[in-house]
């Protein structure tokens, strides 16, 4: 229930997000259908067998030009928008498909009008998921709903005065953000082609409309605390129930143009999962086993410190953040990779003789490197520079791109030592 409700206040969040943009700005409206075909990686072994993917979307989009906000003119006119699309993932029976509601944003590449980079975060709707009995091969998503992301190139081929034809290459991928097991998610590598339907009377009633600004460049320190909740599930058969993860987070940066935030900080986490699997002695912490110790003190080794850097795009009310973080301390990480990465099916009591992940290179790096990305809702508009605002944010966290929690987060963020420069 709770996860289900975290994904639908982000669609309405960003739903919202659509509407405001069209109220603030006068700019044209534009409708792109979208057409891909690509490859889908499989999940996992023994995967069932698919054709190539094929999806269609429509995106609906606002092109902001003229839009007076520095966002808006800082990033040279990007487009935001809605997509809504359907996936055909190649097997019907066993895979299914998807319904997808994506935002995104879109900004010219490289000074070149005519390629576009697209981002774009949502959630999907699954019409076949994994089942122990009749689909026991499709691990790679075990829940009707689960996150979806985008990153594609687009290149303007062919530009007319009501249509222009684009070609497009990317990724796209769709997790539950391990709300539940298995979670292997879908990776794939598509071809494009779109056409942007504009409106030409529109366009030419905006040529001498909000003329683009001069602006000086500002920047001003900020500092940030959020607390968030978290949920994920621990393995596939015995502990595959939601529990939470609770996280503070500290961060210190710099704000550069009302559009750009640039900051580092820490993070504390604490696992659930981990700390009732530690304080009701299951099997890998009994005694004479490989964590015995763990019962010492079942939060210290529950818990999770680290550091991190991050970079987001401040959209006034919104903003899209990326962040990258070292795990300092994450021990009870070790019981997940051994229950989790061996034999599939682990059973609750282990017997001696199973066998478990190895804590090889792919271990030290998962284990070593975190990651998180995300959408956050500013209750004052980061345009107007405040002093002191509140947020609201929903973030999928990830070990070196493989999901380990969603989460909610509640922050507030205070900005000082604010400087105006030509």
């Amino acid at each position: 229930m709770t996860k289900k409700l975290t994904y639908f206040l982000l669609l309405c969040s960003c739903c919202i997000l659509a509407q405001q943009l069209e109220k603030t700005t006068a700019n044209p409206f534009i409708i792109t259908p979208e057409i891909m075909a690509g490859i889908t990686a499989d999940s996992n072994s023994f995967f069932p067998d698919h054709d190539f993917q094929k999806q269609l979307i429509i995106n609906l989009g606002w092109e902001h030009d003229h839009n007076p906000q520095e966002w808006a003119q800082r990033l040279k006119g990007p487009r935001t928008g809605l997509g809504f699309g359907y996936t055909d993932f190649g097997n019907a029976e066993n895979l299914g498909g998807a319904i997808t509601a994506m935002p995104f944003i879109e900004f010219n590449t490289f000074r070149k009008e005519k390629l576009k980079a697209q981002v774009g975060m949502g959630v999907s709707y699954f019409t076949k998921k994994y089942d122990s009995i009749s689909n026991p091969f499709n691990q790679a998503v075990s829940t009707d709903l689960t996150w979806s992301f985008r990153l594609f190139m687009h290149y303007q081929f062919i530009s007319a005065q009501k249509i222009d034809w684009r070609v497009g290459l990317g990724y796209f991928h769709h997790s539950n953000g391990h709300t539940r097991l298995p979670n292997q998610g879908y990776n794939s590598f598509l071809l494009s082609l779109s056409a942007d339907i504009k409106d030409p009377s529109k366009i030419k009633d905006m040529t001498d409309a909000s003329p683009k600004q001069d602006l000086d460049r500002s920047i001003y320190d900020y500092f940030s605390f959020r607390a968030g909740y978290g949920i994920n599930a621990l393995s596939l058969i015995y502990f595959n129930n939601k529990k939470g993860v609770y996280t503070i987070s500290g961060e210190y940066g710099k704000v550069l143009n009302n559009t750009f935030k640039l900051g580092g900080g820490f993070y504390y986490r604490m696992y659930q999962h981990y700390y009732d699997y530690i304080r009701d002695n299951e099997s890998l912490v009994q005694d004479g086993r490989e964590f015995d110790f763990f019962k010492e003190d079942p939060w210290r080794y529950a818990t999770n410190l680290g550091v991190f850097i991050k970079g987001e795009f401040l959209l006034n009310h919104f903003g899209i953040d990326l962040q990258l973080g070292a795990n300092l301390h994450k021990p009870a990480y070790r019981i997940d990779w051994r229950i989790n990465e061996g034999w599939d099916n682990t059973p609750r009591d282990i017997p001696e003789n199973w066998v478990l992940g190895e804590f090889g290179s792919k271990f030290k790096l998962k284990h070593a490197i975190s990651s998180r990305m995300g959408i956050k809702y500013y209750l004052i508009g980061t345009s107007k520079a405040p002093k002191n605002n509140l947020f609201l944010s929903f973030h999928i966290n990830t070990n070196l791109g493989q999901a380990d929690f969603t989460e909610l987060s509640l922050g507030y963020v205070y900005g000082f030592n604010f400087k105006e420069r030509k």
